[in-house]
């Protein structure tokens, strides 16, 4: 079984992306929506929660973790794997390599949550692997409850998207990192409103193909998984609410089970 967790809706753009690439691995899900958004609590909040979660999971039988949160991914991600001895994915690695690798004038621009941008997690990284990187980081906080709230088509959400992305587009950024797992909801208003000639990174997309190969070269662990198409999903809170998202976003009813 493969945990998934995130603090809300978002994770549903890593379950869309596993069920496209990996469609007859079982899965169980857990959206923290009592306690979303993780991006504006402070580090020991989000280590706590992101060690609740994870054992969660594994209570339900999982044998390796996808993070489908950047907060997480970029504030807890070294103290999960100190505590848990299963594999652990995050989805800050897999978009920081596919951002290089799209780039083509490696001038980057990243959109997150308060946490994932003051983390400073992009910037180090990729400057670490390519110096001559230029980034543009932005905090992007609102966005995430306009996406749980399912204002995704709303005048006044592109109104405020348009206003967090233009500092990036007057630095003619050439890559953007939705560095959030909410931000997928958004990206058609988004690539809108920041130009077709900047390539939108889908740190979802990207984590499962990392993912993928992973279990290309581990085969005794994606032996291990169970492979019958099993999907359940858990959240701490408005079990209607997540599954009237789940509906419209995967095409399909999912049962919703409150924890």
């Amino acid at each position: 079984m493969i945990g998934i967790f995130d603090s809300g809706v978002g994770g549903l753009t890593v379950v869309k992306a596993l069920q496209k690439q990996l469609p007859t691995l079982s899965f169980i899900y857990f959206g923290d929506t009592a306690r979303t958004p993780y991006g504006t609590k402070g580090k020991e909040t989000i280590i706590r929660y992101a060690i609740e979660n994870t054992q969660f999971l594994i209570d339900h039988g999982a044998k390796v973790v996808l993070i489908a949160c950047h907060t997480v991914s970029a504030v807890a991600m070294q103290s999960l794997k100190d505590k848990f001895n299963i594999p652990i994915f995050g989805v800050v690695e897999p978009a920081i390599h596919e951002a290089l690798r799209i780039s083509a004038h490696k001038k980057i621009g990243v959109i997150g949550t308060k946490a994932t941008i003051t983390s400073n997690i992009y910037t180090k990284s990729l400057t670490e692997l390519d110096k001559s990187v230029k980034m543009f980081e932005r905090s992007a906080g609102l966005l995430v409850p306009l996406v749980e709230e399912r204002f995704w088509n709303r005048p006044e959400t592109r109104r405020i998207v348009k206003y967090y992305l233009r500092p990036l587009k007057l630095q003619h950024v050439d890559t953007l990192i939705l560095a959030c797992t909410h931000y997928p909801f958004l990206s058609k208003v988004i690539q809108g409103i920041i130009g077709t000639r900047v390539k939108l990174v889908n740190p979802s997309e990207s984590l499962i193909a990392s993912f993928q190969e992973f279990l290309n070269h581990n085969d005794d662990i994606h032996q291990s998984l169970d492979d019958n198409s099993i999907q359940k999903f858990y959240v701490s809170d408005d079990p209607e609410t997540f599954q009237k998202t789940a509906l419209w976003w995967l095409g399909k009813k999912v049962d919703v089970l409150l924890n």
